[in-house]
C-alpha cells in the first residue's frame, strides 16, 4: 500500500462526540472527505452537518446524547453498531471549559468539566474498546487535549485539570491496549476560534497578548485539525501510540 492509500478512510466508521460545531465539525467533515461513515454525538442539532456528510457520499447518523452523564455511553456504542454495523474511529471531542478565580471556584463548575471532559471520555472509551476487541480489527482512539494539557492557564483550574488528565489518561490507555492494535493518541489544539474561546476574543487586551505569542500570528481554525485527525484515524499512524501531537500555530515552542 502507497503512502496516500493509508490515509484513506472508505470503509471505516467515525464515533465524533460533539460534532455539531467548532472543531467536532471540523474534523466530522474532515474524516468524511477521507472516506469514513460519521456517528456525531452530542445535544445540538446536526442537520446542517448530516447534509454536508451526505454530498460527500458518505452515511452520517445523529445520536442525540448528553455527555455530562456517562451513563449514556452503551446505549451510543448500541446504536452505532445497529446502524453502522462497525465502529473503527473514536473521536472523544465533547468538552467544556468555565472560567473563575481560584478562591471562587464552585465544587459544580469542577464536576461538570470534570465529568465531561474526562468522566465520560474514559467510559465511552472503554465501551468502544470492548467493540474493538469483538471485531478483532483494532482501532483508533483519539482524545482532544489542549494546550492546558502542557500549561496551567489562568482562571481555568478544572480545565487545566481534566486536559492534563486526557494527556495522561491517553498514556495510559495506549499502554494497555496495542496489544490488541489499538492506537490511542491525542491531538492538543492550539488557541481555535471557537465557542469556548469567544470570552478571550473579545477582550481586547488578551486577544493581542494571545495573537502576540502565536508564531502563526492567527487563531486556528477547525480546519486546521483535518490533518491531524485524518493522519491519527488512519493506517499511516498504525505505530504512533500514546503521543499528544499539538497543533498549535507554534504556540508551546515559543
Amino acid at each position: 500500500m502507497n503512502i496516500i492509500e493509508q490515509f484513506n478512510l472508505n470503509g471505516k466508521v467515525a464515533i465524533v462526540t460533539g460534532a455539531s460545531r467548532g472543531l467536532g465539525r471540523g474534523m466530522a467533515l474532515a474524516l468524511a472527505q477521507a472516506g469514513a461513515d460519521i456517528v456525531g454525538v452530542g445535544i445540538s442539532d446536526m442537520s446542517s452537518l448530516k447534509s454536508d456528510i451526505e454530498n460527500l457520499g458518505k452515511q452520517f447518523l445523529a445520536i442525540k446524547a448528553d455527555l455530562t452523564d456517562s451513563a449514556c455511553v452503551n446505549d451510543i456504542v448500541a446504536e452505532a453498531i445497529s446502524a453502522m454495523g462497525h465502529i473503527d474511529i473514536l473521536v472523544n471531542n465533547a468538552g467544556t471549559i468555565r472560567r473563575n478565580d481560584f478562591l471562587d471556584f464552585s465544587e459544580k463548575d469542577w464536576d461538570d468539566v470534570m465529568d465531561l471532559n474526562l468522566k465520560t471520555m474514559f467510559f465511552l472509551s472503554q465501551a468502544v474498546t470492548k467493540e474493538y476487541i469483538a471485531q478483532q480489527q483494532g482501532g483508533k482512539i483519539i482524545n482532544i487535549a489542549s494546550m492546558l494539557s502542557f500549561q496551567g492557564g489562568l482562571r481555568v483550574p478544572s480545565y487545566t485539570s481534566s486536559k492534563s488528565g486526557v494527556k495522561g489518561m491517553t498514556m495510559s490507555l495506549a499502554n494497555e491496549l496495542a496489544k490488541y492494535r489499538i492506537n490511542v493518541n491525542a491531538i492538543a489544539p492550539g488557541y481555535m476560534a471557537t465557542d469556548n474561546t469567544e470570552q478571550l476574543r473579545a477582550d481586547e487586551k488578551r486577544n493581542s497578548e494571545i495573537l502576540g505569542r502565536i508564531p502563526a500570528e492567527r487563531w486556528g481554525e477547525p480546519s486546521d485539525l483535518g490533518g491531524a485527525v485524518v493522519f491519527l484515524a488512519s493506517s499511516a499512524s498504525d505505530y504512533v501510540s500514546g503521543h499528544t501531537l499539538a497543533v498549535d500555530g507554534g504556540w508551546l515552542g515559543r
